[in-house]
């Protein structure tokens, strides 16, 4: 008892081992894929920031290289223009390009014209100028005290500045011109945009960002260095505080603590943008890649301990099953004799009402073809009248015939001849009919023509109905009306409702058969009314042995509805018997249609 139980809690275990390796694997896969989409997604928007950066300060730069050809420039460069009147142009154009300040430099390094109008400050020596003196575009950024002060701001300005060199004509540079930038008036535009974007210089302090509390703090940890160099004043530069950097999967997942604004968990993205010196730099947000595949993982575990639980479950319903049957088997067997001999004796039984139900199913056909053979007997006198009169007729053509022979009129005589085969033919049809009628009918159900049927009914019957003088109104469709049944079972029932209904109207004034024929698809009506007295109790008339005629009569003994009823029925159909509101009655038999077959 205590092994098993063992043996069950460490499966137990090593299915919850499993799940949660499985659901580490959902997760690092998860984690992984949706880190690459984020890498994707942020390179896009990083590298647009840094086209977004690099264009506002293009403008500047194509300003410097425009101006350095300016003939006020020049012209002040040259000594013909006095340095102070070529002021407004300089302010004119700053103000209209939204630069900090326009300089003009000669080739010592000396202010000679500022559109800011301060004081001059020395550039000798400098790299961008030296770069400007040596023929090509300077560009450099700074920490500008002196505008800092002019705006009674202690940390001064970050400021852009391109130098363009000034050519004399004989080509040597004569100076430069030199557009100066203002950084938080470029980057106030997309302050606060998301990912949180920055940019450093060599130095590694973050110049640019849309984040402001990340300005001045350096990535390289050397705060001193930069503090102590060109671009910074000492002291502005602060710590990044950067906990740590390791790869995963080839991508940089970062933790840092920069305020609330800036993700604690971030993905790393770097771009080299050499046009202006600096490096664009990317820090994405993971929250939700790791909240996504933590919610993987989650399903994927519970889904795994549904199914483990929906598994463990059915072992112990199995086990228990096992024992519930061990103790089952020992009452099986303990009443396996008695069920034994019941079992012979329900086999008995069964052969027993298995013969009984084969010879009720003989008496009913039996009882069936009795009724046929019961309704030809009541129709012998009519169809003796309508075999022995065309049979007088063939007597009498044949001897015309013979006659007309003999005189040499053989046109009559085949006029004759033809009467003859006409009547041979409707004898035997009538023979036909009668033999068709009369026999055991065992096939399936098909599809009849119930029109047809009726025709061979009525003309079965045409004998008795021209005896008792009953008009026939039947109401024919042109076509054929196809309905599932036997096609001699389906006579019967209609033979036996016309005689039935020719009996009734025996003593009436007015004698009139009316078959009409309906349809309420699927369904097929065939209505049989006479003009007789009607129907003394419609509920008992298809009971059997139930009958309105006379007793001792010798008319039937009232099993002809109820045989008609079994037979209806078994086609999957009903009938009916009811009263006329004009007078008689009225008997109305449906049967299950056959679509495509056949129309009313």
């Amino acid at each position: 008892m205590f092994a098993p139980r063992l043996r069950r809690i460490a499966v137990i275990l090593s299915f919850l081992a499993a799940v949660a390796a499985v659901a580490g694997g959902v997760w690092a896969y998860g984690y992984a894929e949706a880190l690459r989409q984020l890498h994707s997604r942020g390179q896009s928007d990083l590298a647009l920031a840094g086209d977004r950066l690099t264009g506002e300060l293009q403008q500047f730069r194509s300003l410097a290289v425009l101006m350095a050809d300016h003939p006020t420039v020049t012209g002040v460069l040259a000594g013909g223009v006095d340095p102070s009147a070529s002021r407004a142009l300089l302010l004119e154009v700053a103000d209209k390009t939204g630069s900090l300040d326009v300089i003009v430099v000669d080739n010592r390094g000396v202010e000679l014209a500022a559109a800011s109008g301060t004081p001059p400050d020395p550039h000798a020596g400098r790299p961008y100028y030296e770069r400007a003196m040596d023929g090509a575009l300077g560009v450099y950024h700074q920490l500008t005290d002196r505008y800092g002060r002019r705006v009674s701001d202690p940390y001064g300005r970050r400021t852009f500045l391109f130098a363009a060199p000034v050519f004399s004509e004989t080509g040597p540079p004569v100076g430069a011109v030199m557009v100066v930038a203002d950084v938080e008036e470029v980057e106030a535009v997309w302050r606060g945009d998301r990912p949180t974007v920055f940019f450093t210089d060599e130095l590694g302090v973050i110049f640019v960002s849309n984040r402001s509390e990340l300005v001045f703090r350096s990535r390289s940890g050397d705060m001193r260095a930069a503090g102590q160099s060109a671009e910074y004043p000492t002291g502005r530069i602060m710590p990044f505080v950067h906990y740590e950097s390791r790869l995963w999967q080839g991508m940089d997942l970062w933790r840092v603590d920069a305020g609330r604004y800036v993700p604690e968990r971030a993905l790393h993205l770097e771009l080299d943008l050499p046009v202006i010196g600096l490096v664009g730099e990317a820090l994405l947000d993971v929250a939700p890649a790791r909240q996504l595949a933590l919610l993987q993982a989650t399903v994927t575990a519970a889904l795994c301990l549904a199914f483990g639980a929906l598994l463990f479950l059915a072992t112990e319903r199995r086990r228990t099953l096992a024992e519930a049957n061990q103790r089952l088997e020992a009452r099986v067997a303990q009443r396996t004799a008695e069920l034994s001999d019941l079992n012979t004796d329900l086999r008995r039984e069964v052969a027993e009402r298995t013969a009984a139900e084969a010879r009720l199913k003989k008496a009913q056909a039996d009882l069936v073809q009795a009724g046929k053979l019961s309704a030809l007997g009541q129709m012998s006198a009519g169809i003796s009248h309508e075999l022995n009169q065309p049979l007088m007729a063939i007597r009498s053509f044949a001897e015309n015939a013979e006659a007309f022979l003999a005189k040499g009129k053989q046109d009559v005589a085949a006029q004759n001849l033809t009467r003859i085969s006409d009547l041979a033919r409707r004898m035997g049809r009538i023979i036909r009919n009668l033999r068709a009628f009369a026999r055991q009918e065992s096939e399936a159900l098909s599809d009849v023509d119930i029109i047809a049927v009726v025709d061979v009914v009525l003309e079965m019957a045409s004998a008795r109905l021209t005896q008792s003088t009953v008009t026939v109104i039947w109401d024919r469709p042109s076509g054929p009306v196809m309905v599932r049944g036997g096609e001699v079972r389906l006579q019967q029932v209609i033979l036996n409702l016309v005689t039935n209904a020719v009996d009734a109207m025996e003593g009436a004034d007015e004698k009139r058969l009316e078959i009409g024929l309906s349809a309420e698809w699927p369904k097929v009506f065939l209505t049989v009314r006479d003009t007789g007295p009607g129907i003394d109790e419609p509920e008992k008339i298809f009971d059997p042995f139930y009958s309105t005629k006379t007793v001792g009569s010798g008319d039937g003994m009232g099993l002809g509805l109820s045989i008609s009823y079994g037979l209806v029925q078994s086609f999957g159909g009903n009938i009916r018997g009811r009263n006329h509101p004009d007078g008689g009655a009225a008997f109305t038999v449906e049967l299950a249609g056959v679509a495509g077959k056949g129309a009313t």
